[in-house]
This record gives C-alpha cells, structure tokens and sequence, in this order.
C-alpha cells in the first residue's frame, strides 16, 4: 500500500471514531491534532489513537496496554491477536465512560 492510501484509510478511521464518539451522546472529548486523535474521558483517563506511518498501522494506547492493528483483508486487525481496531476501542471506551457505544 501507498503512503497515500494508508493515510486516506487512517482519515477514515479517525473520522469514523470522531463521528461516533460525537452521535453517542457520551461524555467523551475528541482532540484531533495531526495524526494523533485522543478520547478524554470525564474522569481524566485518555484513549490515544495514532497513526503510525513507517508500519503503517493504526496504535491504540490505554491504561490496559498498546494495540498495533494493520489493515488486512478489508479491515484493521491486530498482528497480535487478530483481533478488529473497532471491536476493542468499544472495549476500551467502555471501561473509560461505562457506556456501550459501537463504531
């Protein structure tokens, strides 16, 4: 993959988030700042979500540990566990607001 098209496929993925985040009606705070998009929750805890362009992968960074998800197969999967991005950033905003919100 281009650079170009890994950074139009990050951009979607961080509009997706901010999207949701914004039609959920949690108290969540979105602050996008270059390739960095951080979910602030009421509490002061913090989900950060980078792209990260040499691996071209999307990094999750929570109090639970760091997540690498590389688009695979149509979808952003982790190369540790094969898990889906979408499916554990709703684990980790659940644990951050304690509310179910799915992207």
């Amino acid at each position: 993959m281009t650079e170009n098209e890994f950074n139009e496929l990050a951009d979607a993925v961080f509009g997706r988030i901010e999207k949701t985040i914004d039609a959920s009606g949690t108290d969540i705070e979105c602050n996008l700042n270059g390739p960095v998009l951080e979910l602030e929750f009421a509490d002061g805890s913090q989900i950060v979500i980078n792209r990260h362009g040499p691996n071209q992968e999307i990094w999750l960074a929570a109090k639970s540990g760091g997540f690498h998800y590389a688009f695979q197969g149509g979808g952003w999967v982790s190369r540790r566990d094969g898990g889906a991005l979408f499916g554990k950033l709703a684990e980790l905003v659940q644990v951050g607001c304690g509310e179910v919100v799915t992207f």
